[in-house]
């Protein structure tokens, strides 16, 4: 399902959006849409919780020592 949102632009951004978009045969709304795909922004919760298993993987480690994978397998954290 998509969700409508009204955005405000400059004149000048928006007419750079229009042209570019004309230039790749696509519309406005989906090069705004890959713009927001793309923010590194949107990945935070995925960089919170790969920060949180390094600082605590050796507690894992601890833990879970039948998962641990072996550095010979080119797994190694």
């Amino acid at each position: 399902m998509t969700k409508q949102i009204n955005i405000r632009l400059d004149d000048a951004v928006h007419a750079r959006l229009v042209a570019r978009a004309e230039a790749e045969g696509t519309t406005v709304t989906a090069l705004i849409t890959q713009a927001a795909e793309r923010d590194p922004r949107l990945d935070e919760g995925a960089a919170t919780a790969a920060a949180f298993l390094a600082k605590h993987a050796a507690e894992f480690a601890e833990a879970f020592p039948e998962e641990e994978p072996d550095s010979a397998d080119g797994r190694a954290a």
